[in-house]
């Protein structure tokens, strides 16, 4: 007995540390990198509430959580990511790149399930020189030929999945591997640079390069500091080209994705190269953007290649994807205000109006003034047998079908961040939980209720153990023009726009902070002279009767679907708005809202705000081509118009499939 008694001991010992938490921590940059602003949460300690747990949701039964059945011909056992004679190139990844984020998110084990082959099957593709993936040249149709199998392209898209997969679970598998292809890439880009097999991979080198950081602060191995420079030298020259160039004045200058991947190049860099120059490139090339290109929807024309603003140029939607993953990039970087707006603008804009309320069908261009959604040929950069802004599974071209997916699992898991200082950050609004590490290793929660962006008051009710003393860091939007901080009822400051606010004080379970956001009514100016009306992160649109016509596709069906959608206008469009002094906007435009937030609120018949005002026709401005005719431009009291005045409804953007966003200005008020 003398053995037994040390021994049951040592067991409840062992059990008992066993059972001890240990601290979350949160990785850091290692030097000589600059320390990021923000740092990400792992994957699944976001979840969202509400309406967008709604969409995540709506993703899981719709294209996202299907998209093996229903596009067979590339997301099957013959993909060359699952070891077959299919697609080698970007398409599954794609797929996986949105579904994995999802599975984890909302914790769904039939959609881990099916991330998982496509998971084990890279990991497991590696050779011993370090390279990882397809080896077999084989395009989109099994069988067919392509000699591009080892292009670098496809590997950043699944490095970024394997990037989120160990967030996610910590499996040390995927440090090992992208330690070593990433010595492989060091040996083989001086003699096979990013473009040696396509150009594609030397535009979106900024993907490649951010997770050669990540690595590196996680391993702290010298030699992918030096990779770093290599890729970026071989990656196009954003910061010269918005710095220097023409590119973003110039149509057909640059292909809509890419810019839209490679805009963020400068500032990946800057982790390692804080430089000034970086950010001031990143500042101009956005601005220039909206200048040249900008729409207001938040993105811009891009059809593929860059094609001016008028808003009949349409917008891709593997740009809105992206573009926002850029940002989200960015904003983790800098904790620049600026890029969480711009998040916002096109993820309350351009994504839900561009993606079916199921799921699964979604237009590969979008229209500012979008008044028809037929199949036709129009005034694009690339037309795909006129089926570009039909609403179907593989209308216009199938990247979109492939890569869509990704675009609110990555905002929500960027809704939150932990900080440097040991606090938590709230820089994107909307409904959610966190469970986040603070302090000396305290785990807080904090639940986020609110309705925006439709609603103006966002409530953060904090849970924790025991009482902390941490930083909370508030983003107030540039739009907002006096923000209100409450804590536990009473005002606690009020605070300008255009910044982030940090509340440092010991927190204690049952704190409530409620962030008042007064949205006020505002007008930009586009193309022609034409207005937008906006409030807070929304754009308003024209409400417009429209007719749906399913077609099916006897035409061609294996490249853009057995069916898809066509709509049409039934009630007029052709409206442009009477002039309004900016001081007599709330005059002007009357806000109705319903009272309720639908779970999905993201369509006419759930529009949870809408503004009545005045407009005049314009006889002149006709329907040509299957879209709207030259927009007339917007000379104040000079554009001739129906003078009788009409009322008519604006609602979100994002709620409509028809719609006028961007309106001539047709004289004075009556």
């Amino acid at each position: 007995m003398k053995f037994i008694l040390p021994v049951f001991f040592l067991t409840l010992a062992v059990n008992a540390v066993a059972q001890v938490k240990k601290p979350v921590s949160y990785t850091t940059s290692r030097a000589p990198l600059r320390q990021n602003s923000y740092l990400e949460l792992p994957l699944g300690a976001i979840k969202p509430q509400g309406w967008l747990r709604e969409m995540l949701v709506r993703q899981k039964t719709g294209s996202t959580g299907n998209l093996d059945k229903l596009y067979p011909l590339v997301m099957n056992e013959r993909n060359g990511w699952l070891g077959g004679d299919g697609d080698q190139w970007e398409r599954g990844p794609y797929w996986i790149d949105g579904l994995l984020p999802l599975a984890y998110i909302l914790d769904d084990q039939e959609l881990i399930a099916k991330t998982k082959p496509w998971v084990e099957w890279a990991i497991k593709s590696q050779q011993s020189d370090g390279y990882f993936g397809p080896s077999k040249d084989y395009g989109p149709e099994p069988g067919v030929q392509r000699n591009n199998s080892r292009d670098w392209w496809p590997k950043m898209v699944m490095l970024k999945i394997l990037k989120q997969y160990y967030s996610a679970t910590n499996d040390q598998r995927v440090i090992r591997l992208m330690t070593n292809y990433f010595r492989y890439q060091l040996k083989e880009l001086p003699q096979k640079p990013l473009d040696h097999w396509t150009f594609w991979a030397r535009y979106r080198g900024g993907d490649n390069l951010m997770n050669v950081y990540w690595l590196y602060n996680i391993t702290g191995d010298k030699f992918l500091l030096e990779l770093g420079d290599l890729i970026h030298k071989q990656t196009f020259d954003y910061t010269n080209a918005f710095l220097n160039t023409d590119l973003l004045s110039k149509e057909g200058s640059i292909h809509c994705v890419n810019l839209a991947q490679g805009i963020k190049a400068p500032i990946v860099y800057y982790q390692h190269h804080p430089e000034q120059k970086y950010l001031d490139a990143t500042k101009k090339g956005f601005a220039d953007l909206r200048k040249f290109n900008g729409m207001a929807h938040g993105l811009y024309g891009g059809d593929e290649a860059l094609h001016g603003n008028n808003p009949t140029q349409g917008s891709e939607l593997c740009s809105a994807v992206e573009m926002m993953f850029s940002l989200e990039s960015m904003l983790e970087i800098t904790g620049n205000v600026n890029f969480a707006d711009q998040i916002e603008k096109i993820a309350f804009n351009a994504l839900p109006a561009q993606v079916s309320d199921d799921f699964m069908g979604r237009q590969y261009f979008q229209q500012a003034n979008q008044v028809m959604a037929t199949r036709h040929m129009r005034n694009f950069d690339v037309n795909h047998n006129g089926t570009d802004l039909c609403f179907g599974l593989l209308s216009g071209y199938p990247c979109c079908t492939s890569n869509m997916h990704q675009g609110w699992p990555k905002f929500t898991q960027n809704l939150w961040y932990a900080t440097p200082d040991k606090g938590v950050a709230a820089l994107i609004y909307a409904p959610s939980e966190v469970k986040i590490t603070v302090a000396n290793g305290t785990e807080v929660s904090l639940k986020e209720e609110t309705n925006y962006p439709f609603e103006e008051t966002v409530t953060f009710t904090l849970t924790t153990a025991k009482t902390a003393l941490f930083p909370f860091h508030l983003r107030i939007p540039e739009w907002c023009k006096k923000a209100s901080i409450k804590i536990n009822g009473k005002v606690w400051q009020q605070v300008n726009g255009n910044q982030i606010v940090q509340i440092k004080r010991e927190w204690k379970t049952g704190d409530v902070v409620e962030l008042e956001l007064p949205m006020h009514l505002f007008k930009n100016t586009w193309y022609e002279n034409s207005v937008s009306i906006e409030r807070g992160p929304i754009t308003y649109a024209l409400k417009m009767g429209e007719e749906v016509k399913k077609v099916k596709n006897e035409k061609d069906p294996i490249e853009y679907g057995d069916s898809y959608e066509e709509l049409r206008p039934t009630t007029p469009w052709n409206y442009g708005l009477v002039e309004t002094a900016d001081k007599k906007l709330d005059e002007a435009y009357k806000i109705e809202k319903t009272g309720t937030v639908s779970t999905f609120p993201w369509n006419l018949e759930n529009a949870p705000i809408r503004i009545k005002t005045k407009a005049r026709r314009i006889p002149s401005w006709q329907i040509y081509n299957e879209m709207t005719g030259p927009i007339p431009y917007s000379q104040m009291y000079k554009l001739e118009a129906d003078p009788t005045e009409e009322e008519i409804i604006l609602v979100p953007y994002g709620c409509t499939n028809l719609r006028i966003s961007q309106f001539p200005v047709a004289g004075k008020r009556n």
